[in-house]
């Protein structure tokens, strides 16, 4: 199979509807999640600009574990409640964090990260993992981003 990653166009919200149709078109036919998390990871870094990671933590009952990822290496276990992923997967909530530096506990893999959007992975009420974004502009994601990733990770959770 062969895919191409097609240049986004048009205004941001524009762009994420074409990311999000682009990840879905990915994903399609294919339920293991380690495949899709790898091929979204990578989709969603070389079509967004100013990121330095992308990737996946998966749920494993206990805590989050990395799963597929783009960039530099990662910490691999992250307890639920610490840093932007184990806040975003305990409140089952999308957070945007403008500056890390300011996060209380934030957990710096990266030092080179400035700003990060986490979306929680929730499937049938269960958590699943979460799908985060690091990049080294501070201030680089907003409420756009936020709805067009969450819409990106919904296209993940419906392969499942």
């Amino acid at each position: 199979m062969s895919f191409t990653v097609a240049d986004l166009t048009g205004d941001r919200t524009e762009q994420y509807q074409q990311l999000a149709a682009q990840a879905e078109a990915l994903v399609a036919g294919e339920r293991d999640r380690v495949a899709n998390a790898a091929n979204l990871a990578s989709l969603v870094f070389h079509a967004l600009p100013d990121l330095n990671w992308v990737g996946f933590y998966f749920y494993d009952g206990h805590e989050l574990v990395v799963g597929p990822f783009q960039g530099k290496p990662a910490c691999v276990r992250i307890a639920l409640g610490k840093g932007v992923c184990g806040t975003a997967a305990q409140a089952r909530e999308t957070q945007v964090v403008p500056d890390v530096q300011a996060f209380p506990g934030h957990i710096a893999c990266d030092g080179d990260t400035r700003s990060e959007v986490v979306v929680p992975l929730v499937h049938n009420g269960e958590l699943i993992g979460v799908f985060d974004l690091d990049s080294p502009k501070p201030d680089r994601f907003d409420a756009i981003d936020q709805h067009g990733l969450e819409s990106v990770a919904r296209a993940f959770l419906a392969a499942l």
